[in-house]
């Protein structure tokens, strides 16, 4: 990486530390800017070199590298599509593939987990990995069911030896590289994103963790017409065995899905976003394409809950009421929210009708009864919200992002990144009206029955 002219470097650096409010959280999650600069001041070829390489090192390392190019790969329908197109292949692939782990680490992982007969528990095991991923690789087998000779097929996790250590390392080098990603798009702050990762590691790394969460969302959206969680059948803190889902990955579906399919897609992928707060008091956090199986029978097959945000109150309230009162034009009433929920803070005087401009196309996709999220769509906003010399940007920086929203705000501005590389046609605000407390119009609500009366 040596051949990088030191004064771009340099140049780059200066323009991605101006200052940053929350309107360029709120429009990428990812910290900064993602805006059209980055072409008017480095040359595509410098930027396409400096991506060659880096891809190229991401794709040497395991663990953090791999984590860190799934979270990255939902914001790519955020780039410039000159920088967009030729990266698109790297940061897919980095969603699924990483090098497997030898037959006899993975034999070892089994025993240490599953006890020396762990074979005894299988009808067959395939030691070939069907999948890998950042943290573990996946192996189909069939497990041994009492009264049934054919057994059930399962999906095995196996976690790499040593994945805790891999994680901080990688991490630690990504972090390192950070300058190059500026290159590539000035606007661009990868340390944030890197610090979350960090965080999420402990959690992501406890299998029987992820077991209890993923049969929560099992049981959680059992016998549902629209979203299917396999069940878990078995685990330990380092191997997981669940049920063997088939289905077409959403990679394929937004990389060559009709258009009946990807606009299936979205309405299902935000009806899972939107609703699992309220079925299984959590949030499935890691929305990127690996994770996810369109089934034969049309249903959604979710993946992986190594990360999930637990709400046990389910998704708060001000955010639906907040939406719902911005696109009914109440100026005075989102300000007054926004003040009390922390967005505001009460030593900032702004103009109420200037937040409610700022909020009225972000909100665009639930104003009327169908939206189609684009690309073009997400750039347009990330250059209004994220331009140093945009009217909104400057609103911006005098708003804050409540620390209990950061987590939902990220996810939420994920699965937006998967709905613009969709390019999803779906009737988002009944999604919401369904399953965003306050959303609905409170008189369009049916009445509460009242309480029956006491014998």
């Amino acid at each position: 990486m040596t051949d990088i002219p030191r004064r771009a470097v340099t140049r780059t650096a200066k323009l991605a530390g101006l200052p940053l409010g929350f309107a360029g959280r709120a429009a990428l999650g990812l910290g900064k800017r993602m805006t059209g600069i980055a072409s008017e001041v480095i040359s595509a070829e410098l930027q396409q070199r400096t991506a060659e390489q880096l891809f190229k090192v991401l794709g040497q390392l395991k663990g953090g590298a791999m984590k860190f190019g799934q979270a990255l790969s939902v914001f790519e329908a955020a780039l410039p599509e000159e920088l967009a197109g030729p990266y698109r292949q790297a940061l897919t692939r980095l969603q699924e593939a990483a090098p497997p782990m030898p037959v006899a680490s993975v034999h070892k992982v089994m025993t240490e987990q599953l006890g020396t007969n762990w074979r005894q528990r299988f009808v067959e095991f395939d030691d070939q990995p069907a999948a890998a991923a950042s943290i573990g690789q996946v192996h189909k087998a069939i497990w041994k069911v009492r009264g049934r000779r054919a057994g059930r097929v399962v999906a095995v996790k196996v976690q790499y030896p040593g994945a805790g250590d891999a994680l901080l390392s990688d991490l630690g080098q990504l972090a390192r590289l950070a300058g190059l990603f500026k290159i590539i798009q000035p606007g661009l702050d990868v340390k944030p994103l890197i610090s979350e990762l960090r965080e999420r590691i402990t959690e992501e790394l406890d299998y029987e963790l992820e077991a209890r969460a993923q049969q929560a969302f099992a049981a959680a959206y059992a016998g549902d017409a629209e979203i299917y969680v396999p069940p878990v059948v078995a685990s330990s803190p380092q191997v997981l065995v669940t049920e063997w889902i088939d289905g077409t990955p959403l990679s394929t579906v937004i990389a060559g899905g009709t258009g009946d399919e990807r606009d299936h897609a979205g309405a299902l992928m935000a009806t899972l976003h939107f609703s699992a707060p309220e079925r299984a008091r959590m949030l499935h956090a890691d929305p990127h394409p690996g994770n996810f199986r369109i089934l034969p029978d049309g249903r959604l097959g979710v993946i992986d809950f190594g990360a999930v945000a637990r709400m046990p109150d389910g998704h708060p309230e001000p955010i639906g009421r907040l939406s719902r009162l911005a696109l009914e034009g109440d100026a005075e009433g989102v300000l007054a929210g926004l003040r009390h929920e922390g967005f505001v803070k009460p030593d900032i005087e702004v103009d109420a009708e200037e937040i409610l401009d700022f909020l009225r196309p972000i909100l665009e996709p639930v104003r009327e009864p169908e939206f189609r999220f684009s690309r073009a769509w997400l750039r347009t906003e990330a250059a209004r919200v994220a331009n140093p010399r945009s009217p909104a940007y400057l609103l911006g920086r005098n708003l804050n992002l409540p620390p209990g929203y950061l987590l939902i705000h990220r996810v939420t501005l994920g699965s937006i990144g998967v709905l613009c590389q969709l390019e999803a046609k779906a009737p988002y605000r009944a999604i919401l009206e369904r399953w965003l407390p306050g959303f609905a119009d409170p008189a369009a609500l049916p009445p509460v029955p009242p309480p029956a009366a006491e014998h």
